[in-house]
């Protein structure tokens, strides 16, 4: 698949963010990168046999004190391909892109891994 065709996923994939969670979303960028870089992967602890679909960086809302501002944008990175490689057609992909946004985002609004795997569990079932 090529970028153009995957960001148009992306896209998708944010457009059907409920829109009370969209307007929520400020001062926040969506990027795609084809692989994780291995200083992330360290910095992550995650080892070769494991695979990164996307990263949060930034400070999640909860954590923002009253002088918050001026501050560059909070950053969800999408991984193209781990997401593909993992995928068996468009479709996994689709539902792997937005998986991992809304992953990403629950760090973005506070929410813990274990918080985050609980919603998964509940509405995606676990792998």
């Amino acid at each position: 698949m090529t970028r153009e065709q995957f960001d148009a996923l992306v896209d998708e994939a944010v457009r059907s963010i409920p829109a009370r969670f969209r307007a929520a979303l400020r001062n926040i960028v969506i990027v795609v990168e084809d692989e994780p870089s291995q200083e992330v992967l360290d910095e992550m602890e995650i080892d070769s046999s494991d695979t990164l679909f996307g990263l949060y960086q930034g400070i999640p809302l909860t954590e923002r004190r009253w002088d918050y501002g001026n501050a560059l944008p909070d950053r969800v990175t999408l991984f193209q391909r781990p997401i593909e490689r993992e995928s068996e057609d468009r479709d996994d992909v689709v539902a792997a892109i937005g998986e991992t946004l809304i992953h990403e985002l629950g760090h973005y609004f506070g929410l813990s891994e274990e918080e985050i795997e609980e919603i998964e569990e509940k509405y995606w079932g676990s792998s």
